[in-house]
């Protein structure tokens, strides 16, 4: 009997042992499978351009590619349309306003922490390539640096190589890894690529221009550096391929803001605000799918601990939209709010907006002022398309308004963004939506009070950080 009872009781051991050595294994496994990510990110992007969003002036192949192998996002907005604010909240998860990003080449704070230290603690190598204006201080953004991409936004090639990438991720200390490939394409100066692919009397233009033919030549011009991006995302996802990283990679497109055109990027309009995401995860994420949740950057770096593993981060502005690429949300935010101070790009001229799917509130917060951005709208640049503007408004009236709209707003805007997508016809004064405009104005006006923001006297000159 006893030999009976020492026979099953080293039996039972044996088999606990073995159990665990296979829960053990699997946990490697696990471990293993960890999916990689690869974040690649436009610079100044008109999003409607895509033709997989319906663009109509190129089309974008590979772009179109990702979006067909993921999901499509149609409304992911940009809290502050300008690159260094968008970056940074990209990064931290928080808004322009407790970032401290919230005018143009201005710094975060300092120790904050950032998607840096949030994936690290669970164990990813975080990289970067490529634009790397929005990294310091390096002790909140400590990236390990990869070359690869031109990190120069304003630089005039943008020659790249995929070398040191591929060494990154095929390297077995890289272990789970998150990359940013931040591309510089279709940032001005738009010297790269060949604008003769496009003929500008034929160009689609945005009804909120004015239709001159130096717009149109300039607009070839930024459509060959679309063209560079399209290409561009090409190559990463071949690499991926090529190297077996596909199946187990997360590949993100973003957008970042609209194009440095009147309207767009420095604006609070849809043309500015409105940008582009496309998320690719085999067998996690629906392919050919889109998507009306309202997303906005901040919830970036929280979706992605998410993905990694990690518990929320507390006291972030964003949330993880991870129900929504699993298929078992179709909401994300109600809202999406919005941001812009002018300096150092032109004199203060402070907005504030909040949306939902359909309606947009603008508040442009010092409306006795003159709206300037001084890299369009300079006089002294006699070459500058802005000029032909100018010139057309003197001689048509409906260029005239188009021109006004750029350069004088009311206090009060609203948008039904449904039926007037380009925001040319402003409901403000229509009495059937009073209810809706206060409804609105007191969202926002509680919302700058979550987040410290006075308003107008934010906007104002920064002294340098070294």
């Amino acid at each position: 009997m006893r030999n009976l009872f020492v026979k099953s009781f080293y039996g039972w051991m044996a088999c606990m042992l073995c159990c665990c050595l296979v829960s053990a294994k699997d946990s490697l496994v696990v471990e293993k499978k960890r999916p990689n990510i690869v974040i690649i990110m436009a610079d100044d992007l008109d999003s409607r351009q895509l033709s997989c969003y319906g663009g109509k002036n190129i089309r974008t192949k590979n772009i179109d590619q990702l979006a067909a192998q993921g999901m499509r996002f149609d409304q992911m907005i940009a809290s502050e349309a300008m690159c260094v604010p968008t970056r940074a909240s990209l990064f931290t998860g928080l808004y322009p306003v407790r970032h401290g990003s919230f005018q143009n080449h201005k710094p975060v704070y300092d120790g904050l922490k950032s998607v840096c230290h949030y994936l690290g603690d669970q164990g990813y190598t975080v990289a970067l390539t490529g634009k790397n204006h929005s990294t310091k201080p390096a002790s909140v953004f400590p990236f390990k640096f990869i070359e690869g991409f031109q990190p120069n936004c304003v630089a005039p090639t943008d020659d790249y190589s995929l070398d040191e990438i591929k060494k990154f991720i095929t390297s077995k200390e890289t272990g789970p890894f998150c990359l940013f490939v931040m591309s510089i394409n279709p940032h001005a100066p738009w010297t790269m690529g060949d604008p003769s692919e496009f003929d500008a009397g034929k160009l689609v233009l945005p009804p909120h221009w004015v239709d001159t033919r130096d717009v149109r030549e300039a607009f070839t011009k930024y459509l060959a550096e679309v063209r560079r991006l399209d290409n561009q995302v090409g190559d990463v996802m071949q690499l991926l391929k090529e190297t077996g990283q596909e199946d187990n990679t997360i590949f993100i497109f973003l957008g970042e803001q609209g194009p440095q055109f009147p309207g767009g990027k420095w604006t609070l309009w849809d043309n500015g605000q409105r940008s582009s995401m496309i998320v690719k995860w085999p067998g996690k994420v629906k392919a050919g799918t889109h998507t009306d949740a309202i997303v906005q950057y901040e919830d970036i770096t929280p979706t992605l601990v998410a993905i990694a593993g990690g518990k929320p981060v507390n006291g972030l502005d964003g949330k993880s939209f991870l129900p929504v690429l699993a298929g078992e949300s179709s909401q994300h935010r109600e809202y999406a709010f919005g941001i812009h101070n002018n300096g150092p790009e032109g004199p203060s001229y402070p907005i504030r907006d909040i949306r939902d799917q359909r309606y947009k509130l603008i508040l442009n917060l010092t409306p006795d002022k003159s709206y300037y951005i001084k890299h369009m709208m300079n006089p002294e640049k006699k070459k500058s398309y802005w000029n032909t503007w100018k010139a057309q408004a003197e001689v048509s009236a409906a260029d005239s308004k188009l021109v006004k709209r750029i350069e004088t707003r009311p206090a009060v805007e609203f948008y039904d963004l449904k039926n007037d997508p380009f925001e040319l016809n402003n409901l403000a004064a229509d009495a059937r939506y009073k209810s809706k405009i206060e409804e609105y104005t007191r969202r926002l006006k509680e919302w700058m009070k979550q987040q410290g923001d006075t308003g107008a006297d934010i906007d104002k000159s920064y002294a340098k950080e070294k």
